[in-house]
């Protein structure tokens, strides 16, 4: 990856008409955006559905999209739904922030009818997406139907236990009583994938590079815990003895229980690691570089007893480590990856990052301590890093600013030069950009200076997440010609780039 920038705006940021960003005309109006700003990335966060939480990172798949994604604009202009279907419905009252609970009552419907009228057309595209995806979307098809049967409920709760254990015969009747709500689940997922590979497109042609975000663990409420548990650390009734999370950090003294099954890493190994890379190959077809969270749970990883209601009482478990990380890059030697190797950096979790030479990462709000000993200081970054301003787990610069030591806004301000009064979040920015940083990526907003108000997630902390929305008329060709000036300046354009070769 050469000298470059981007920036970090979730799919569900974006402004729309229809309560939650989509893959449509503002998508698209945003990599517009990023072009005349001479950006080269577009950084997401996970683009798979939400469920509890409404959390990207606790989807009911590892490979599905997000059908609150799919562009409802477009379906309209395609002919699968009529102009006052949509134009009747009222999606929430503040366009600042996603209604998950109307996106739930109201999108699911819009897109049956969708998917309805679809299956009525003779589309060949239908049948060879089927065909390609084979190996995932006929058992989250089957899932997330039964799911629904179920009242939603999660999978371990089903009263029909043939259903939640998978007895062959049981399944089977299901799949023939079900057919008709698998075919429309599938061809939901087909009218995603259709977007979004249209998307990509677009923003390829405009030299615009999608970074995605790969959770390293998937959901117990998921198709893939269902239909593959072997390869989790799960008893015999469904349920596993120990979840994930991470020890008390920064973000949260009780730490973070997240509640994700543990992977039997002794039985992936016996399959080559086949689900990984199976895992890995359906982001390559979302994304063009991965940035795998908490990269340091394959070094170890926290394990805290299934039923505890925070994370203290975990231990510390040996991960797999160069033995799961060298077969990926053997099978994926053309894609990037991003590791996030944010919280206790230990000398085993260095030396892996080492062996994997995946880069790491650089977090500026984590950088000004004290005793001025963090390696995110920007005069300790080295060649090969990448640098943030904060990550979506982060609040704005602004707010930051508000709820930090005092002691580290002033070796902040000090360290960049600042007289009172002067913005911290530019000046952060420009410390980024200037970096040696292989990638330099800032939230969108901390380029617009938004304070708490726009916080995408506060980890350990349930509810109020992952809501905050751009406004229509936020980004103007002013602010993309100021990110163009600086990101030239600091030599992170395509062009500064190409002089300096």
């Amino acid at each position: 990856m050469k000298r470059s920038s981007g920036i970090l705006l979730p799919i569900s940021s974006l402004p729309s008409k229809g309560g939650i960003g989509t893959l449509g005309r503002e998508a698209r109006r945003f990599i517009d955006f990023l072009h005349e700003a001479k950006q080269s990335w577009w950084q997401i966060l996970p683009v798979g559905p939400t469920s509890y939480g409404d959390s990207p990172y606790q989807c009911p798949s590892t490979f599905a999209g997000n059908p609150y994604f799919i562009d409802l604009d477009i379906l309209k202009r395609e002919g699968l739904l009529k102009k006052n279907e949509i134009d009747d419905i009222t999606w929430g009252d503040d366009p600042m922030y996603v209604d998950y609970a109307l996106l739930y009552e109201k999108r699911g419907p819009l897109l049956r009818k969708a998917a309805i009228r679809g299956l009525k057309r003779d589309d060949p595209g239908f049948e060879s997406f089927k065909a390609e995806n084979s190996g995932w979307l006929q058992e989250y098809s089957l899932f997330m139907a039964l799911k629904q049967s179920f009242g939603m409920v999660s999978w371990t709760e089903w009263p029909d236990e043939g259903a939640r254990m998978r007895d062959p015969e049981t399944l089977d009747r299901c799949r023939q009583q079900l057919a008709g709500e698998i075919e429309i689940i599938s061809y939901i997922q087909y009218l995603f994938f259709r977007q979004w590979n249209d998307l990509r497109d677009y923003a390829h042609e405009k030299g615009i590079g999608i970074i995605g975000d790969l959770p390293i663990y998937v959901a117990l409420d998921s198709a893939d815990v269902w239909a593959e548990r072997e390869f989790f650390q799960i008893g015999e009734d469904g349920l596993p003895d120990k979840v994930a999370g991470v020890p008390p950090d920064y973000f949260n003294e009780d730490g973070q229980l997240w509640g994700n099954p543990l992977y039997d890493y002794e039985r992936m190994k016996q399959d080559g690691y086949g689900w990984w890379i199976r895992r890995i190959g359906g982001a390559a077809r979302l994304y063009d570089v991965i940035r795998i969270d908490h990269f340091r749970g394959f070094e170890s990883y926290w394990a805290v007893p299934y039923g505890e209601t925070t994370a203290r009482n975990g231990e510390w478990i040996k991960g797999p480590g160069m033995d799961l990380i060298g077969p990926l890059k053997g099978w994926f030697r053309d894609l990037n990856f991003i590791a996030e190797d944010l919280g206790y950096p230990t000398d085993e979790v260095k030396q892996l990052l080492a062996d994997s030479g995946f880069p790491g990462m650089k977090v500026l709000e984590f950088a000004f301590d004290e005793k001025l000993e963090s390696t995110d200081m920007p005069f300790r970054h080295k060649p090969g890093c990448i640098c943030y301003t904060g990550t979506h787990d982060n609040p704005p610069v602004k707010a930051w600013e508000k709820i930090a030591e005092p002691s580290e806004i002033k070796i902040a301000r000090e360290y960049l030069g600042l007289a009172k009064g002067q913005d911290l979040s530019e000046a952060m920015i420009r410390a980024g950009m200037g970096s040696v940083a292989e990638l330099f990526v800032a939230q969108m907003q901390d380029w617009l200076g938004l304070g708490k108000e726009a916080r995408m997630n506060t980890p350990g902390i349930l509810g109020g997440n992952w809501m905050w929305r751009l406004l229509p008329g936020q980004l103007d060709k002013k602010l993309a010609a100021k990110i163009a000036r600086m990101t030239k300046l600091y030599g992170r354009s395509e062009e500064e780039c190409q002089k300096s070769v």
